[in-house]
């Protein structure tokens, strides 16, 4: 059920996922990488076993990127820590057009400075090389940072590795289900519970700075929205209106949330000042107007709306005013979430099939592009650099999957059993 469809039963506590149990998240990567760049990322040298693969992680994040096809370990014809020894012909024969070598060195009880080069294999030259600090226990983090700095210096544009994604699981069954909301590394790695509570919990979004989430809970047995900061642990209620309280949006700025309230009878789209609780009504009608998401400039605000018959993308001015229709192909589009570089629009698509597929909308030449391949794929997300997408998709049971916005990668992120859902890729971290 997506979003769009969920905002009609928001005033309702409704068991909207089966049993599970809890379990840790398993990451598998279900797509190839046609047209991708050829890289080689060589394992980083050691002088003494590490708790994390450096080398590992980078070539994962590069390959899940869409953008890379990190070589196979057992094709390399060499294995170079150092730049001299590099022989850039070797590299050549096997088609590479980068490479990235590394060593790990202990710096201290439990501390590393890690070394690391790519090379631009057809010129035979280096591009770039540093070396950075880390510890054991920030040794993922680490290597999503390098994977961040080897993403741009080849492509011209920030990574979006070292960044967290939020969603929502489930455990146990009947009376001792609990619904939890938990934040994870990009990867699905080191996840951790945030909210746990015995009541449905739905639309995650985080606040432009990172340090707050805002969410839906069920657990007054009616729809609610809370705002958790991450920092302090405390939990501040935002909305608490008479009906539906739900799609929650950040504005670019973090000082408002765009949500849909049913307050005066009919699901409209408002705006919240969070410092004080003050509304502003932006639409009115008869149609359901829901699942606002904000231009990264603040000025405007695309949204879901039934006005033409069925669920299309529409936007308006963020200070209210008229809207226009900006999506015609298919009879439902929906759950929109815009690009931080405001380029494109992610959204689910319902094709001639009638299978609900994520899409991705080019602003620009309005070209609406299909990137996912269930039945049921929902809440879509783009990564803070706009080249990624992380959603829910649906067969036997609930799992995330995400994709590159031209879908030529993929991967899933699943429990051993149950359910994830509602997915929400963060904004940038500070560096």
């Amino acid at each position: 059920m997506t979003r769009f469809l969920r905002t009609l039963l928001a005033g309702l506590a409704l068991n909207l996922w089966g049993a599970s149990v809890q379990a840790a998240l398993t990451i598998e990567i279900n797509q190839g990488v046609e047209g991708a760049v050829p890289i080689a990322v060589v394992p980083f040298g050691a002088t003494q076993p590490l708790p994390q693969d450096v080398s590992a992680i980078i070539a994962a994040d590069l390959q899940r990127s869409g953008r890379f096809a990190p070589l196979a370990a057992n094709d390399l014809l060499s294995r170079p820590t150092e730049a001299a020894q590099v022989n850039f012909r070797d590299w050549r024969v096997l088609g590479v057009d980068s490479l990235v070598i590394g060593n790990v060195d202990v710096a201290g009880p439990d501390s590393y400075n890690i070394r690391f080069q790519v090379f631009d294999v057809l010129r035979g030259g280096q591009l770039i090389g540093f070396t950075v600090p880390s510890t054991r226990a920030q040794l993922r983090h680490t290597a999503h940072q390098i994977a961040d700095q080897i993403y741009e210096a080849l492509t011209g544009e920030r990574g979006a590795f070292n960044t967290l994604i939020a969603y929502v699981t489930t455990s146990g069954s009947g009376k001792i289900k609990q619904y939890e909301l938990q934040i994870a590394d990009s990867d699905g790695y080191g996840p951790r519970s945030i909210v746990r509570t015995k009541q449905p919990l739905m639309s995650p979004t985080w606040a432009p700075d990172a340090s707050r989430i805002a969410y839906v809970s069920f657990e007054k047995r009616r729809a609610e929205i809370y705002m958790q900061d991450l920092r302090s642990g405390s939990r501040t209620k935002l909305a608490s209106f008479t009906g539906i309280n739900g799609a929650p949006a950040w504005s670019p700025d973090g000082t408002r949330l765009a949500l849909t309230l049913s307050r005066d009878g009919n699901p409209e789209i408002y705006v919240l000042r969070v410092a004080d609780g003050s509304l502003m009504r932006l639409t009115q009608g008869p149609a359901i107007d829901t699942e606002p998401t904000w231009s990264p400039d603040g000025q405007n605000i695309v949204f879901t709306s039934d006005r033409s018959g069925g669920p299309q993308l529409y936007q308006m001015s963020s200070g209210g005013g008229p809207a226009q229709r900006l999506t015609y192909e298919g009879n439902y589009n929906a759950s929109p979430d815009y690009s931080a570089d405001g380029k494109r629009l992610s959204l689910v698509h319902r094709d001639s099939s009638g299978n609900y597929r994520v899409a991705v909308y080019e602003l620009a030449s309005r070209l609406l592009r299909v990137v996912s391949e269930g039945r049921l794929d929902e809440s879509p997300s783009l990564a803070p650099n706009g080249h990624m997408v992380i959603y829910a998709s649906s067969d036997a049971r609930g799992v995330l999957a995400t994709s590159s916005v031209e879908g030529r990668a993929g991967q899933r992120l699943t429990f051993q059993e149950g359910d994830v859902r509602e997915p929400a890729w963060s904004p940038f971290l500070p560096r």
